[in-house]
């Protein structure tokens, strides 16, 4: 079994490539992080990000989420962010990361739960705000960086995905992963 994480800036087009991957027969896993942020606002919570326990939050749909995907067998999982992409997210609201999450991240790091290859799609140049996504272009830029440094931290290597349409983003992916298996 072969988890790859996609990740990249806010707005870049992860949840499109997740819908994708998972048109393929791929099993896939949404973002923890937007789909909090949909059921806090639904609560009354407009700003759910300012909230002290939102990163431990994250950390434990994630989680669930991953253990519950161990019981399917096929070939390739696809998780649209992981718990280095919610370091990320902390780093940049400026939370110091919990005790929860580095945990986490030791218990991904000690039984290898992702592949060390991940797929990080570039920005399309722009942004298109959201209930869930409130960002500027400018400062997603400077939160993909704070990803790439994450990912380098913890010693996984970054592919760039070109933003390009979503087939070729697919099957740029696609044949990636072929190269990693040695079968393309």
């Amino acid at each position: 079994m072969k988890r790859y994480i996609i990740t990249g800036t806010p707005g870049c087009g992860k949840t499109s490539i997740i819908r994708a991957l998972e048109l393929t027969g791929a099993s896939v896993v949404s973002e923890a992080a937007t789909d909090l942020i949909a059921f806090r606002q639904a609560q009354g919570s407009m700003t759910p990000w300012e909230q002290p326990n939102f990163i431990d939050d994250i950390i434990r749909l994630q989680k669930h989420r991953q253990i519950d995907m161990c019981g399917d067998y096929s070939d390739l999982h696809f998780y649209d962010r992981s718990p280095i992409c919610t370091y990320a997210l902390a780093t940049y609201l400026g939370f110091e990361p919990s005790h929860n999450l580095m945990n986490e991240i030791k218990r991904i790091q000690k039984y290898l739960i992702y592949e060390k290859q991940v797929f990080f799609l570039e920005n399309l140049g722009f942004i298109t705000n959201t209930d869930a996504r409130k960002i500027s272009f400018e400062d997603s830029l400077k939160f993909e960086q704070i990803h790439r440094e994450a990912y380098a931290k913890f010693g996984y290597k970054c592919f760039a995905v070109p933003a390009r349409p979503i087939d070729e983003r697919l099957d740029f992916i696609l044949r990636a992963i072929e190269k990693f298996l040695g079968t393309g």
